[in-house]
Order: structure tokens, then C-alpha cells, then sequence
């Protein structure tokens, strides 16, 4: 498929797996990219020394292009670009923070720069200081989200930018990518789909649940405070939510989440940890290879694609 996210990352499929903290691994972001796509290796929750050898052995499993996810309100960010620049992965994802300052060292590095942009101001900045493509990312995704949809995001923004523009929040078949593509988006980027890949590392039970869930089984805490978080029904989200309605102080909140991330994707707590998932639930339907994942949705998207001609006979 020839789009403009292909041509820029010269992958067969205009699909970018999610950078989801803890999870997102070198095992993962290869298969991904070994399946046609582009894999991510997540640097959220994890120090410089982790990335490098990450990448790595992302590079001894495969050959093919992929990139890093870097969290710029970490506190160890400076490090991390500084080792993607070093390895030199093909390009490198960024969000919570302002990317611009780290634009020149990433571009004389020869990383490509695609930033995570929440609405058309930023994505207009961000595309005159230089980046190479953005992501755009609707409420519907899991873990960190923003306010805005992702209908009302690809509306707003793709008629406004010339760099490529990827879409997430909510995307988990063929369908959906081919509607990205018919409105304008160069590729989609997805996360939850891939938690139920065999090559990802997240805790069984996570995936076992993400099997079992249904389509109202997501729900967003930390609302109130303007940092919202997207995941699974759980005893962690029900207390967080009761105490968001007590008007409870937010470092009492902070305290409550903290860890609770790691909790449930390393160590497999589904109650009490935050199962971070995006609300389309009903696809995640059997564990299997990304290969097959990536193949399923490609396979769907170009059905879908053949058929929309017949709609304007």
C-alpha cells in the first residue's frame, strides 16, 4: 500500500504499533515491522540503558525500519534522546512535552521526528519547526488521552497539514484503517490490538481480560484534573472514580495510581493494577502472531477499500 506514511518510513503498511509503557519491547516493535509495519520500542517507565539494549536487539531481530517512544515529561528524557540519537533507531515518537527543542539534535542524528499532537495549533507548530510526520490521537485510545475524538481530530487537523498524519484512539480492524485513509490520514497507529500478540510481553492475565471484555468495559479516571486515563472496569478504577467524586486531593489521588501501571502489565494484577486499553474491545478476540494481526487488518482494509467505488454507481 502507497501511502505517504510508507513512503516516509519505507514500510509495506501504513500501520505504527503503539509505544505503551512497560510493554512496548524490542520482541514486539521487531515482529511488527518484520510483519510489514512499524514497530515501537516504549521508553516510558524505563531508563536510557534499557533503550539501548532494546534497540539493540531490535535490530538483531529484524532489519526492517521501527522506532522509540520517548515520554518528555520523564525526568531522564535528555539521556534517552541522547541514546536514541547514538543507536540511531529510524524514527522516534514524542509526547507529554514540548519535542521542538529536541528536533535539531534528532535531525543531525538522521532520526526521523514525529511528535503526538492533541489539536491543529500544536500539529501546525510542530510541523514548521520540522517534524517529519505527527500522530493524532482521539479520547478513544487507551492509557493517557486527550479531549478531543478522534472523528473530530482527523476533521479538523488532516485538511490543515502537509507532513503525513497518523491517526489513533480506537482503531482495531481493517475498517478503521481504511476510513483513517479515506479521510485524508497517511496511516494509523494502534496499541490495544497488539496487547494480545503473541510476541507481546504484557502479564497473561491482561490479555485474558482484554479477551473477556466487552464493548462498555473501558473507562477514563483522572478527568476532573484535565489528565485523563483510559482503561479496563477494575477495583483500581471504581476507588479512583469514588474518590474523584469525594472531591479527594489530587496527591492522594497521584499516590493511589502511582505504580499501578507496572502492577497490572508486569505483575498481573487485573483488580488493583490500571489495565491501560482503548475502547475497541470486541476485536481482541484470540492471541496470535503481530504477522497475522497486521495481515487480518491489511486484508480487511483493502476489501473495504475495493468495495467504496460501488457506492457512488
Amino acid at each position: 500500500m502507497d501511502t505517504k506514511l510508507t513512503r516516509l518510513l519505507s514500510i509495506t503498511y501504513p500501520i505504527l504499533q503503539g509505544g505503551m509503557a512497560w510493554i512496548s519491547d524490542a520482541k514486539l516493535a521487531a515482529a511488527v515491522s518484520a510483519a510489514g509495519g512499524a514497530g515501537i520500542i516504549a521508553a516510558g517507565g524505563r531508563d536510557a540503558n534499557y533503550v539501548r539494549e532494546q534497540i539493540r536487539l531490535a535490530k538483531q531481530l529484524t532489519e526492517k525500519p521501527f522506532g522509540v517512544n520517548v515520554q518528555l515529561m520523564a525526568a531522564d528524557k535528555d539521556e534517552v534522546i541522547d541514546v536514541v540519537c547514538e543507536e540511531k533507531p529510524a524514527f522516534v515518537t514524542l509526547g507529554a512535552g514540548n519535542p521542538v527543542p529536541f528536533f535539531e539534535k534528532l535531525s543531525k542524528a538522521g532520526v526521523m521526528k514525529i511528535p503526538v499532537v492533541p489539536n491543529v495549533k500544536l500539529a501546525k507548530r510542530v510541523e514548521d519547526s520540522g517534524a517529519d510526520a505527527i500522530v493524532i490521537e482521539g479520547m478513544e485510545a487507551g492509557g493517557h488521552i486527550g479531549v478531543l475524538t478522534t472523528m473530530a481530530l482527523m476533521t479538523q487537523v488532516i485538511p490543515l497539514i502537509n507532513i503525513p498524519v497518523i491517526v489513533g484512539g480506537g482503531f482495531a480492524d481493517g475498517r478503521g484503517l481504511a476510513a483513517a485513509l479515506v479521510m485524508g490520514a497517511a496511516g494509523i497507529q494502534m496499541g490495544t490490538r497488539f496487547l494480545i500478540a503473541e510476541e507481546c510481553s504484557v502479564h497473561p492475565n491482561v490479555k485474558q481480560r482484554l479477551l473477556a471484555a466487552t464493548d462498555t468495559d473501558s473507562v477514563v479516571t483522572g478527568l476532573v484534573s484535565g489528565h485523563g486515563v483510559r482503561g479496563i472496569k477494575n477495583a483500581f478504577t471504581e476507588k479512583y472514580l469514588a474518590m474523584e467524586r469525594q472531591c479527594t486531593p489530587q496527591n492522594e489521588l497521584d499516590k493511589l495510581a502511582t505504580g499501578t501501571n507496572r502492577l497490572a502489565a508486569i505483575e498481573g494484577d487485573v483488580d488493583n493494577g490500571a489495565v491501560l486499553a482503548g475502547q475497541s474491545l470486541l476485536p481482541l478476540q484470540k492471541i496470535e502472531p503481530a504477522d497475522a494481526i497486521v495481515k487480518a487488518i491489511m486484508s480487511e482494509a483493502c476489501q473495504v477499500l475495493a468495495n467504496a467505488p460501488k457506492l457512488l454507481s
